[in-house]
C-alpha cells in the first residue's frame, strides 16, 4: 500500500469510530497543553496505538490520543499530543496525522506549541500568534512524489504552492477579537523551528533574533506546510513557555516547559472554546 492508501485507511477507521460526527476544525495541543479537549460535550477518545500506521507520541506531556467530539457545538478533532522529527520519525510520518484530519474532513487547524520566547518584552506564560515561520529544521515534508489527491479543496495539492500567507490572517483576526474578550491581548511573532532534541545555544539565539525570529521550536512548521499543500487555513498559536539560552537566569529543561503549559493551559482551552463557531462561520462564508 502506498502512503497515501495508508492515510485513507487512517481516516476511514476514525470516520467509523466517530459515528458520523465529521469534524470541521482541527486542533493539535503541544507539551503540557492538553485541556483544551476536556471541553469537548461526550468525546469520542481514540487513542494513536488503534489507528492504523498512525505514528506514537513518545514525549512527556503528549498524551497521545484523538478527542473528537462538539466543542461549543462546532465538530472537532484534537490532537493530544504530536510527534516530532527528533523521536526518530521521518517527515512523513510527523505530518501523516495533519493528512488524515484533512482526509477526515477538517478545513481549517489550530496548530498550537511550548515555544522559546526570543523577543525582548515576552513573558513565561504568554500565548503569541504566528504571523509566520521560518524552517530551520532541514527537511521539507513535501520532498518526494507530489500527491494531488490530498487537496481538500480546488487549486491546492500543487507541487509549487504559495506561502505568502502561511498563517490565515482571517482566523488570526478571530482570535485576536477573542482573547480581547477573555480580557488579554494576543501579541504576534514569528516561530523558528528546529530539529532538536537539544534546545539551543546562545549564540544561535543571537543569530535567530537577527532573522527576524520572535519564538523558537521544534515542531507546527511541518504540519503547517502540509495543511496549506492541502488547502487547509492554518491558525498558530505559541505558549511562551520558556526565554530561550542566554535570556533567562536559568538553564533550560523540558519540565520547565511542561509545567509552564500546565500554568496557562485553561487560558488557551477557554480561547479554543470561544473561537471554534467562529472559525466554523468563517470556512462557512468562504464556501
Amino acid at each position: 500500500m502506498s502512503y497515501y492508501d495508508h492515510v485513507v485507511e487512517a481516516a476511514e477507521f476514525l470516520r467509523i469510530k466517530l459515528n458520523g460526527l465529521v469534524p470541521r476544525v482541527g486542533i493539535v495541543l503541544g507539551s503540557g497543553l492538553g485541556a483544551a479537549a476536556d471541553s469537548i460535550a461526550d468525546p469520542v477518545i481514540v487513542p494513536y496505538s488503534e489507528i492504523p500506521h498512525f505514528p506514537q507520541s513518545t514525549v512527556e506531556g503528549h498524551s497521545g490520543r484523538i478527542a473528537a467530539g462538539l466543542l461549543n457545538g462546532t465538530p472537532v478533532a484534537i490532537m493530544q499530543g504530536r510527534v516530532h522529527y527528533y523521536e526518530g520519525y521521518s517527515p512523513a510520518q510527523v505530518t501523516f496525522p495533519m493528512r488524515v484530519l484533512g482526509t477526515l474532513g477538517i478545513r481549517a487547524v489550530v496548530l498550537t506549541n511550548a515555544a522559546g520566547g526570543i523577543a525582548e518584552g515576552l513573558s513565561i506564560g504568554q500565548l503569541v500568534l504566528l504571523a509566520d515561520h521560518i524552517n530551520f529544521m532541514g527537511f521539507n515534508p513535501l520532498i518526494g512524489p507530489n500527491e494531488p489527491r490530498f487537496a481538500v479543496k480546488e487549486g491546492a495539492g500543487l507541487r509549487f504552492f504559495d506561502m505568502t500567507e502561511a498563517y490565515s490572517e482571517p482566523l488570526r483576526q478571530l482570535a485576536r477579537a477573542a482573547s480581547r474578550e477573555q480580557g488579554f491581548e494576543l501579541a504576534e511573532g514569528v516561530y523558528l523551528a528546529t530539529p532538536g532534541p537539544s534546545f539551543e545555544t546562545p549564540a544561535e539565539i543571537r543569530a535567530f533574533r537577527t532573522l527576524g525570529a520572535t519564538l523558537v521550536g521544534m515542531s507546527t512548521v511541518p504540519e503547517t506546510i502540509v495543511a496549506r499543500h492541502m488547502g487547509i487555513e492554518v491558525l498558530g498559536i505559541s505558549c511562551v513557555t520558556n526565554l530561550a539560552a542566554g535570556l533567562g537566569a536559568t538553564a533550560l529543561s523540558h519540565q520547565e516547559v511542561f509545567e509552564a503549559g500546565r500554568q496557562v493551559e485553561h487560558r488557551l482551552a477557554a480561547l479554543l472554546e470561544r473561537l471554534a463557531p467562529r472559525i466554523a462561520a468563517h470556512l462557512d462564508n468562504e464556501t
